[in-house]
């Protein structure tokens, strides 16, 4: 197979054959999964990053792994512990000796410098680490001692976390999960998922995916996907959604003005447009479509919602309220 880099500019046709590719190679490791395979394509096609949250033991690091396998890009690996700091992900200024004795600074780059970033259980660490991922997710830089340094392109952070019941675990600050595209739930698998899962992994050989893309042709992918063009009745009811999150909203569902204190902000909007787009694109279409819309809603706004203590208090979860949201008659495209 010819690499995808020497395809010529990037064609719906070459995005969805490329695409495809990309999630069957994942599917020869991941066993099901496909809505989540899916997904965090999208992710990763959009230019965005990716929360997976999940038990442990389900999956998640292994998937992060075979997709840095299927992309030809640099990959690094942070495992976020309680004892992490900052420049451990970062980088920091050495002093270092020349041949003549001089002593200056020189910045040694942390993992944070590479195209796939695999935040692995994120909420393990302080808030003051995990805090040291806000510059890179958003303006693709990291400043060390008043300097920037900007981060290669492709960049993506792919974080893992477990559920915060567990113990050892801190919330994630609401200012980093609105950098986060795509909340990503990772399900329990089946019991025939299980016996596939057993088959491939306790056997003599274990499957192994082959590289089907590159950085460049993730860029170029990228680009395509933003000329999606849509119409301004689906801009509007998207619009609509993400504004009707919030309390005080007109057409908020009831649901909504009673156990939500703060809804989506904007980046939510646009997750869910150039969501939409890439999935359109997946699906053959060059156009953006109300259920592509709705599609992609929960993913990209139940970690936006900010629930209140009556929700906390019932258990209830921000997927039961984006449920009513998106069910709401007032809300429904014509």
């Amino acid at each position: 197979m010819a690499s995808l880099s020497e395809l010529p500019p990037m064609t719906p046709e070459a995005f969805r054959e490329c695409a495809l590719a990309i999630e069957r190679e994942v599917g020869r490791v991941i066993v099901g999964q496909r809505e989540l395979v899916r997904l965090t394509l999208v992710t990763l096609l959009a230019g965005g990053n990716a929360l997976l949250e999940g038990v442990p033991g389900l999956g998640k690091t292994v998937l992060v792994n075979t997709l840095a396998r299927v992309i030809d890009v640099t990959f690094r690996r942070i495992q976020f512990t309680p004892d992490l700091m900052p420049a451990d992900i970062t980088g920091t200024n050495v002093i270092v000796e020349d041949e003549a004795g001089r002593r200056t600074f020189r910045f040694e780059p942390g993992p944070i410098f590479a195209n796939l970033v695999l935040a692995d259980e994120i909420n393990r660490a302080t808030p003051k680490t995990q805090s040291a991922l806000l510059e890179a997710m958003q303006e693709r830089t990291v400043t060390v001692a008043g300097t920037i340094h900007p981060l290669p392109e492709p960049f993506f952070v792919l974080a893992t976390q477990n559920p915060l019941e567990m113990e050892g675990t801190y919330p994630l600050p609401e200012a980093q999960l609105d950098r986060f595209f795509f909340k990503i739930d990772v399900p329990y698998p089946s019991e025939e998922e299980l016996v596939e899962i057993a088959l491939r992994t306790t056997g003599v050989e274990s499957p192994a995916p082959r590289t089907v893309a590159d950085g460049p042709t993730i860029l170029a992918m990228q680009r395509l996907a933003r000329e999606v063009p849509i119409a301004s009745p689906v801009l509007a009811y998207a619009a609509r959604l993400v504004r009707s999150t919030h309390p005080d909203a007109p057409h908020a569902p009831e649901a909504v003005r009673r156990y939500v204190r703060y809804g989506a902000s904007p980046r939510g909007l646009q997750a869910l447009v150039v969501a939409a787009k890439i999935v359109a694109l997946l699906d053959g279409r060059y156009n953006v479509a109300f259920e592509d819309i709705r599609h992609v809603a929960k993913p990209a706004l139940r970690h936006r919602l900010i629930l209140g203590f009556e929700a906390l208090a019932e258990g209830l979860e921000a997927d039961r309220v984006l449920d009513e949201l998106l069910e709401s008659e007032e809300l429904l495209p014509a």
